[in-house]
């Protein structure tokens, strides 16, 4: 090949080059306000709007029931329903007797399911955020999260930085 032919091809190749290059020192995704554009892992920013600093930490709900409350009442309701579904549908005493087992069972399992997810612990959460704004968000558990530990605030929750 004759190399004053390439000479065209060489520039182009150049130009999209340094373009290239151009493009890898400018700001990309994930920059620019709102997003934490620090150089090192768990720095603050101020540039981060919904980070802050946890300022304090109460808790707010404990579990009133006691544990088994949720599977004896879903016991008692899925036995019921069970008899009920079973008595529109057969005449047989056994079968009538095998579907209320059957519920009170599916309605423990499921009742102390609902029990595990609502009771427990709630905190509310202080933050006072890099700009100056204070908030408070409720959650279900910690997550590591201590007064003074830098947090973001989204989705309705505090999240360790």
């Amino acid at each position: 090949m004759n190399i004053r032919t390439n000479i065209p091809l060489l520039g182009v190749a150049m130009a999209g080059s340094l373009a290239l290059a151009g493009c890898a020192t400018s700001p990309g995704y994930g920059s620019g306000p709102g997003y934490n554009n620090t150089s090192g892992y768990g720095n603050s920013s101020s540039a981060c709007y919904d980070c802050g600093t946890v300022t304090r930490i109460e808790q707010t709900g404990t579990q009133s029931a006691p544990r088994a409350t949720g599977a004896v009442l879903g016991g008692v309701v899925g036995a019921v329903a069970g008899r009920k579904i079973a008595d529109n549908q057969t005449d047989s005493e056994g079968r009538k007797n095998a579907a209320t087992v059957a519920g009170a069972v599916v309605g423990a399992v499921a009742g102390n399911a609902i029990q595990n997810r609502t009771g427990g612990n709630q905190y509310n959460v202080y933050v006072r955020m890099n700009d100056g704004r204070s908030t408070v968000v409720t959650q279900n558990n910690l997550d590591g999260i201590r007064e003074g530990s830098y947090v973001r605030v989204y989705n309705g929750r505090a999240w360790a930085q």
